[in-house]
């Protein structure tokens, strides 16, 4: 494969005169594995390489992207993206990153034994996730899908500003859903493990999660309505968290589409809620040494002790906000332009686990699962309205399964009323990591 950063490099120094080019080239390897009633139902494996081209033109940008790295397509690329900017709308923000100073960290985000992993290999972790979970309660009726992934990548960024820089990670994965059924009744749960090569996967707590989350809603009903302490789980702490990243965008703040906007510096939640975007945690499954930019990632303390300290910024959004890029800039790939995003969210732990967490509090919900969060969150507003499941817990024990229900409050009062923030930290393939989150009091409807 010919080397990324020489190609970057090689379209960025054709820019002409005040010209701005930036060349985003990257190359990924993906392989997705089903196992179903001990047989292989499918498998796939693709690679991908492309180039990005980003033009500016006297406060006119242009984009065209290729889907290879054949040189004389990268020219021709560059003509079209050069076309684009010709016929673009003036803005007055409009221009590439500039080099701001801050020292790249070197990183190990790549591990060599995945490419010597062998298909057959990948197919016998499948097999023995989908056997686990089959053979782990005679409740479990049926294994929808057992799944294997994995994902080796290499990008390289180069721009007539000076930028020159490439990364390279690796990350794989198991995961399986399955159904367990009592009589009529019939309830879902899914488990999963992840790491950067197969030696950190882990069959047997992918099954362990897959089966308790499944067998422990078996008899749910609808409780009553109320008001009612509740428990996330970390996987819906996680989910709360990306909500939370939409909202400290400085893109978001400026379009004035935040419940944040114009609030640096007050108090947003308990003084014990510290929340930190930090994408040089390699523990982080979104973590990174550079931006999408080729700025160096670092950490951002978003809210600290309560107070609001931070909005995220690419180099765009902090020249419309008249800031600095705080080297958050992330996008889809070679197809696409930068954009403002959190890579590796994370609140500061706790004390207690989970049980901890439940004893303390005596009698309250543990949601497990949600659902309708597209529908039923107003990043504006902060409203918060969504259907969950989950176990009631009385006397500091998880007592009957509950399900067909509405928790409903606001995205502000939920951080004011957080009483504990658990120490069982749980690094999710996503941009956030989870821990148990305990709030005082939500509206549940029921019964």
């Amino acid at each position: 494969m010919p080397e990324l950063l020489d190609i970057a490099k090689r379209i960025a120094e054709q820019a002409r005169g005040e010209e701005q080019i930036e060349a985003y080239v990257s190359w990924n390897r993906d392989t997705e594995i089903r196992a179903f009633e001990g047989e292989v139902e499918s498998l796939s494996s693709a690679e991908s390489a492309g180039i990005g081209i980003r033009v500016i033109q006297g406060n006119r940008q242009g984009f065209a992207y290729v889907g290879d790295l054949d040189e004389r397509h990268a020219r021709e690329t560059l003509e079209e993206a050069r076309d684009n900017a010709r016929f673009a709308s003036v803005d007055e923000h409009a221009g590439l990153a500039e080099p701001d100073g801050v020292s790249v960290q070197e990183l190990e985000l790549w591990n060599d034994e995945l490419a010597g992993f062998a298909n057959a290999d990948k197919i016998a972790l499948a097999l023995e996730l989908e056997r686990k979970v089959r053979a782990g309660d005679e409740r479990i009726r049926q294994v929808v899908s057992a799944d294997y992934g994995d994902s080796s990548g290499e990008s390289a960024i180069a721009s007539s500003k000076g930028i020159a820089v490439s990364s390279r990670e690796t990350t794989c994965f198991i995961s399986a859903d399955a159904v367990a059924g009592s009589g009529d009744d019939t309830q879902t749960g899914s488990g999963y493990s992840v790491g950067r090569g197969a030696g950190d996967i882990d069959v047997n707590k992918a099954a362990r999660d897959a089966i308790d989350r499944a067998t422990r809603l078996l008899g749910a009903k609808k409780p009553a309505s109320g008001r009612i302490a509740v428990v996330f789980d970390p996987r819906i702490t996680a989910t709360l968290l990306s909500i939370l990243a939409g909202t400290l965008s400085g893109e978001e703040v400026a379009r004035g589409r935040s419940l944040f906007a114009g609030r640096i510096g007050e108090e947003v939640a308990t003084s014990a809620f510290t929340l930190v975007d930090d994408p040089t945690d390699i523990r982080a499954f979104g973590a990174s040494a550079v931006d999408s930019e080729g700025l160096a990632c670092r950490r951002n303390v978003l809210i600290e002790g309560g107070r609001l300290s931070k909005y995220l910024y690419d180099s765009y959004s902090s020249r419309v906000a008249g800031t600095f890029s705080t080297g958050s800039a992330v996008r889809g790939g070679f197809k696409s332009i930068p954009g403002v995003g959190a890579r590796a969210l994370a609140l500061a732990p706790g004390e207690l686990d989970q049980n901890g967490i439940i004893a303390a509090i005596g009698d309250g919900l543990l949601i497990q699962g949600i659902s309708g969060v597209h529908s039923g969150v107003n990043r504006v507003s902060g409203d918060f309205s969504v259907g969950a499941e989950g176990i009631m817990f009385r006397q500091g024990r998880l007592a009957e399964p509950v399900r067909e229900i509405t928790i409903a409050s606001t995205i502000q009062k939920i951080l004011q009323n957080v009483l504990f923030i658990g120490n069982d930290v749980e690094w999710l393939p996503s941009n956030a990591s989870g821990v148990s989150l305990a709030i005082g009091e939500i509206a549940m409807s029921g019964a």
